[in-house]
Parts: structure tokens; C-alpha cells; sequence
């Protein structure tokens, strides 16, 4: 059997990471499992990603850009649903990424958003069947 167990990202931010990944992983089905002081867990489909900080981080924001996870690509749904995402993302810290290409910046036949949230992070939601 194959898949992802879990995914953590460390944050600088807890505060701001919450409020903004919060909003997009029940946008996207995620439920929140498990808090604490230092962060939380969501989980959807048999593995859960973990937001933590932690007092070892080296840098107060992510670079997709240095060696190291680009970005998360999630399951949306429909492509009605990744476009009310993508509406309303940019009122919870996520601005729209490749905007001028949307929703095919990923090719003709790949429907989807990319989003960056205000610590670098980049996400990708991806309608059913693309």
C-alpha cells in the first residue's frame, strides 16, 4: 500500500499559518484532528498534515525556490470549486499565483489554481480529473 503517512510544515508564524492554511484545508474537506500550544494537525483521505513551529527553523519564511518542497497540490473537486477558492483565497493571505494563465497554467487539459500564502508557501488546487 502506497501514500503519504503525513506532511509537517514548520512555521514562523503559528498564528498566521493557522488562520491561513486553516482556511484552506476546510475549503479543500481537511478536518482539524489535534492542537496545541505549537501548532495543529488536519487530516483528510487517511493522512494529515501537520503545522508546527518549532525553535529550530533557520529562516522566518519558506523559499519554494531553494532545494526542498516546492509546493502542495491538492485534490479540489470540481472546477467550480477550485474557482471559489481561488475567489475567495486571496481575502484569507493566499494571493494567486500564474493568475494570467488561470486555469490552465498547467497545461490544457490540467485544471487548477496556484496560491502563495504571505510566508512563501505555495499551494496548488487541482479540479477532479485534470
Amino acid at each position: 500500500m502506497a501514500g503519504f503517512h503525513h506532511v509537517e510544515i514548520w512555521v514562523a508564524d503559528l498564528e498566521c499559518a493557522l488562520t491561513e492554511w486553516g482556511w484552506l484545508l476546510r475549503e479543500l474537506g481537511f478536518e482539524r484532528d489535534s492542537e496545541w500550544s505549537g501548532g495543529e494537525t488536519w487530516s483528510a483521505g487517511g493522512a494529515y498534515l501537520a503545522l508546527t513551529t518549532s525553535p529550530n527553523l533557520s529562516a522566518a519564511v519558506h523559499d519554494r525556490r531553494t532545494p526542498g518542497v516546492n509546493h502542495l497540490a491538492f485534490t479540489a473537486g470540481t472546477p467550480d470549486r477550485v474557482d471559489r477558492i481561488m475567489a475567495e483565497a486571496p481575502d484569507h493571505g493566499w494571493a494567486p499565483l500564474y493568475h494570467e494563465r488561470y486555469p490552465h497554467a498547467g497545461g490544457p487539459d490540467h485544471y487548477a489554481g496556484w496560491l502563495e500564502n504571505s510566508a512563501g508557501f505555495k499551494a496548488e488546487v487541482v479540479a477532479d480529473g485534470t
